[in-house]
């Protein structure tokens, strides 16, 4: 039988339109030109379909830091103190920093210049950034490092605050001594005039409770007993005096008197010196 050209034409289209179907994704045809022969071949892409990603491209599993919603670094520790802080926590933070001697003079309260150079040396000491300022994980090494200090430990230089003065104290002229907060209060008429931390003697040479007076005072003593310096002496009770003390001034309550109530800081004690006079009441109490 006879083909005729419609009949070829009808089944061009059909091979066409299976070609389209076999290459739904995209494919690439080579059409028959005006003279029977095969055409240049047109790339073909259908409507709806994305083409798949190369097979070299790294899949997203979270290691890959250019994949959107994965954090290309990580995140900083909290920084919880730095240079400028002060209060109870700075406090602690150096007496911990005391401790593993990274810090010499007792804690201030203060994070000075001293403390962020002893933070600076304790992180690089372990492998840390040497920021100088007090973050999560500098502080959670320290605190692994070391125990939680004492009251002493924390005012071992002195800051710490006064308790209520003794009732005793209210009315005239006092030195009100506390040996339970370890201060002085200057009063007058029941009014603070100044306040001081002081240091008393060991439990072999105690302090002596209850209420004196001012006895005499002596601006250049030196002890003929112990053969040290007494400077600003203002005598209660025997040989116990209210006085400067360079030892306590260095070492703090790492130390203590021979029973005496000492004072660290000479300008404060210098000024008190100069208000009390002899016949002014003494308060030692608890």
């Amino acid at each position: 039988m006879r083909s005729t050209g419609r009949g070829r034409k009808g089944v061009g289209g059909l091979v066409a339109l299976a070609a389209l179907a076999g290459c739904a994704a995209g494919c690439t045809v080579q059409p028959a030109g005006a003279d029977g022969k095969r055409g240049t071949p047109v790339r073909v892409e259908m409507p709806g379909r994305t083409p798949s990603a190369p097979s070299s491209q790294a899949p997203d599993d979270g290691r890959n830091p250019s994949a959107a919603g994965t954090p290309s670094a990580r995140r900083a520790p909290r920084v919880l103190w730095s240079r400028g802080a002060s209060g109870r926590d700075i406090r602690e933070l150096q007496a911990r920093l005391r401790q593993v001697a990274w810090i010499f003079h007792g804690p201030t309260g203060t994070y000075d210049e001293p403390t962020e150079k002893a933070v600076r040396g304790f992180q690089g000491k372990r492998g840390l950034p040497r920021t100088g300022v007090t973050d999560t994980v500098t502080w959670q090494r320290l605190l692994a490092m070391t125990r939680e200090p004492g009251r002493w430990e924390l005012y071992l230089m002195g800051g710490q605050p006064a308790d209520a003065p003794d009732a005793r104290c209210r009315t005239g002229r006092v030195l009100c001594i506390s040996k339970s907060s370890r201060t002085l209060r200057w009063m007058i008429d029941g009014r603070t005039v100044s306040t001081m931390p002081v240091r008393f003697g060991s439990e072999y040479t105690p302090t002596r409770e209850g209420v004196f007076q001012v006895y005499w005072k002596s601006r250049h003593h030196v002890s003929t007993l112990y053969d040290s310096p007494m400077p600003y002496a203002m005598f209660f009770s025997g040989g116990q005096a209210v006085h400067f003390s360079a030892d306590f001034a260095a070492r703090g309550y790492a130390g203590a008197s021979h029973g005496c109530v000492n004072v660290r800081d000479e300008g404060a004690i210098a000024r008190l010196y100069g208000q009390v006079r002899s016949g002014d009441k003494v308060v030692v109490h608890w």
